[in-house]
């Protein structure tokens, strides 16, 4: 036998027993869903930005939707400037105050290799980890960057207490002393379950009312929590994981501050699209393009019209793969900081068009179910400190309103 006849030979082996190996890893009655995601809220940077990171580790807690038997990891370098250096990164149950669950901390490696670099605008996927999962259950997930970051792809409102420790921190199963903290996600980009086929993902897409601003640290009471809680409260429901891809400050059609990411249609493929496992897509977007457009970007200023259209595109894309689209009325909004009587009149037009066009699946009618009694166009002051985003109680009375109907 020739050395290229062995060298085939023996590659065919190889290919033989992936396949063998990925068919036990993943039986015929599995398949991957996104049972968490966050969507990068920075923009392009400039070549030359500054590093954000250097010998440290970044231990960042996030929970589950689902339950499975092993899970898979999204990193981004969506917004570096530079490939991005993982040294190591372990992935563990948390049990509480960055610590890990002894007996369940497990390597994440890509492409076989626990050191990987993940190039310039990029997303890695790592390879499946063995890692029983539960539905709710919070996960530590540890990233070791043993050299400058770059610019950091990140989700400035995280509302979840993580981890920063000095050097290669990724098997310590407790934090050190003095281990500093902040409240946002960087480079992790989402977390998949190998789910049963009957589970799917409902991805939430929407802007800061959707992030979850106004709702307590570390309490998963956004809105889509409470809504997934009211899921999971009836045993008639089919089995859904959810994702949220709210982006503080979001916009359906521009852009222009670095903390509000990029506008809708520019990420929709990213932040929704590219997730596994996407059944339904609640949109919940528009109030910053009325509000934004009139007080903070005069250039950018937007009509109903065009609004709508940008969610028609929206729609669009969504129904060419298949997927139900739901959209939600805009929650009202007077006594806001960008409040006018003109975007007020916008956002009734805009709500009108949800309601009675017939281009969604079906509508979530969170304006009706939000306003005050007495002054409809407003929050009731119990739900609000802003009279934009709602509290912990506002946001149970968004996922009370929902029709579970909708999603049988």
């Amino acid at each position: 036998m020739t050395r290229r006849h062995l060298m085939t030979t023996l590659s065919g082996l190889l290919l033989t027993l992936v396949v063998t190996l990925t068919a036990v890893a993943q039986p015929h009655d599995a398949h991957w869903v996104t049972a968490w995601t966050m969507s990068p809220s920075t923009l392009l940077p400039s070549p030359d930005a500054e590093d954000a990171f250097h010998n440290q580790t970044l231990r960042q807690i996030v929970r589950v939707t689902a339950t499975g038997e092993s899970i898979r990891l999204r990193v981004s370098n969506a917004h570096g400037n530079k490939p991005l250096a993982i040294g190591a990164m372990t992935v563990a149950l948390h049990a509480g105050d960055g610590a890990l669950r002894p007996g369940t901390l497990q390597e994440v490696t890509f492409s076989g290799n626990s050191h990987f670099n993940v190039a310039r605008g990029a997303v890695a996927i790592s390879d499946p980890v063995g890692l029983n999962v539960s539905d709710l259950d919070e996960l530590a997930v540890s990233i070791y960057l043993p050299q400058g970051s770059g610019n950091a792809t990140t989700h400035r409102v995280g509302l979840q207490t993580n981890y920063l420790l000095a050097g290669d921190a990724t098997t310590e199963l407790q934090l050190p002393d003095g281990a500093e903290t902040f409240e946002v996600w960087h480079f992790l980009r989402a977390i998949d379950v190998l789910a049963d086929e009957s589970v799917s993902t409902i991805v939430t897409v929407g802007d800061s009312i959707t992030d979850g601003v106004g709702s307590t640290l570390d309490a998963n009471l956004r809105w889509p929590d409470q809504f997934l809680a009211r899921l999971r409260a009836d045993s008639d429901m089919p089995q859904y994981a959810i994702a949220n891809a709210g982006i503080s400050g979001n916009r359906v059609l521009h852009e222009r501050a670095e903390i509000f990411g990029e506008n809708l249609q520019a990420r929709f493929e990213r932040d929704v699209l590219a997730l596994s496992g996407v059944s339904h897509i609640v949109l919940l977007e528009g109030i910053n393009d009325i509000g934004m457009s009139v007080s903070l970007a005069t250039d950018q200023e937007v009509t109903p019209e065009q609004i709508i259209a940008g969610y028609r595109q929206i729609i669009a894309r969504a129904k060419a793969r298949g997927i139900i689209i739901i959209g939600a009325t805009l929650t009202p909004f007077a006594g806001a900081g960008y409040y006018t009587e003109e975007g007020e009149a916008k956002r009734q037009q805009v709500n009108d068009w949800i309601r009675s066009s017939g281009a969604f699946d079906a509508v979530i009618d969170f304006d009706r179910a939000m306003g005050d009694p007495q002054n409809p166009g407003r929050l009731p002051a119990s739900f609000t400190s802003d009279n934009l985003h709602p509290n912990d109680a506002g946001y149970k009375a968004m996922a009370d309103s929902i029709d579970l109907g909708i999603f049988r």
